[in-house]
């Protein structure tokens, strides 16, 4: 007797990844448009929203076909909501004088609310180191509250960045980041906002600001008034030299300065000669005895002195 074929029956992704409860009482996002003035902006928004040319851009297409993607609000209030992703598509409505946007009204906590507003927009192509460290260092928080072991260490010599090695990997991994440099990140947060303006602006590079983020804020604004008026650049070198004081008691405002002042490697400039060019002058003994550099510095030296010689009879 032949055998019927036997069809396999797959089960569908929302009964693996769901509970039976979850499925017999499934919870569906409310798809609704809402006035703008009805939206409040989410606390602390670390993201900023510019009205620069890719807004110009955002509000002449809202113009002409709309806002294509529903942004994502919570519920704050009777009849009031609170942006969870979509602050450029609603500041870009409100620039081509559109007073509603189309909105999907999610029912979420405090922390689920935060970590969905990090993870919206921490994937944008263009992200600035400050928007960053406080999205990196909100999410962590709001994971620690619901219990995700991603807790502040107690002391943080313990932990050079603050944060236990477990959350900031954990975290790494979801946003593609070296553990490394997620603790780095949030570092940058006990920064004050004038050198972190300056890190955004790169003009102070990134890992020189880590290690002037452990500077005491009074001791931040003496490195920011030398930055401004001075010009000066803190490499990573100095960086280092000026933590390390502060950590021992000893970081002053002269010493800072001394330390700033100094000519960097990279800063100092070099002529280049090419050896064909010179190594005719160059006498045989000399090149031997090994004094090349000397033998030049001392014709130069020479030369500087027979011209002085020569300015001061052309003067008689």
């Amino acid at each position: 007797m032949k055998e019927q074929d036997k069809k396999m029956v797959l089960p569908k992704l929302d009964d693996l990844f769901t509970s039976q409860e979850q499925r017999d009482n499934p919870v569906v996002d409310e798809v609704k448009e809402i006035e703008l003035y009805k939206i409040g902006e989410f606390p602390d928004h670390p993201f900023r929203v510019i009205d620069d040319d890719k807004m110009e851009e955002m509000v002449k297409s809202v113009k002409e076909h709309g806002v294509l993607l529903p942004v994502i609000v919570r519920k704050r209030g009777e009849g009031n909501y609170q942006m969870i992703s979509g602050h450029r598509r609603k500041r870009a409505c409100e620039l081509a004088g559109i007073d509603k946007i189309k909105c999907i009204v999610k029912d979420l906590t405090d922390d689920e609310a935060t970590i969905l507003m990090v993870d919206s927009n921490i994937q944008r192509e263009e992200i600035l180191p400050s928007e960053k460290a406080f999205a990196y260092k909100m999410k962590l928080e709001a994971m620690k509250h619901q219990g995700k072991r991603v807790d502040l260490e107690e002391n943080e010599t313990s932990d050079p960045m603050g944060w236990k090695s477990e959350s900031a990997n954990k975290l790494g991994k979801e946003v593609g980041e070296s553990m490394t440099n997620i603790r780095r990140y949030i570092r940058l947060t006990y920064l004050i906002p004038e050198l972190l303006e300056q890190v955004d602006n790169k003009r102070i590079a990134f890992r020189p600001a880590v290690e002037l983020s452990y500077l005491s804020e009074e001791n931040q604004y003496v490195v920011e008034n030398i930055f401004e008026f001075d010009e000066v650049t803190p490499s990573l070198s100095q960086a280092i030299r000026l933590k390390k004081l502060e950590q021992e008691g000893n970081l002053t405002e002269e010493k800072i300065e001394e330390i700033l002042q100094q000519e960097k490697p990279n800063q100092k400039e070099y002529i280049k000669i090419h050896n064909e060019k010179i190594e005719k002058y160059i006498p045989s003994r000399v090149k031997e005895s090994g004094n090349v550099e000397d033998f030049i510095i001392q014709c130069v030296q020479d030369y500087i002195r027979r011209e002085r010689i020569k300015q001061e009879r052309n003067s008689r």
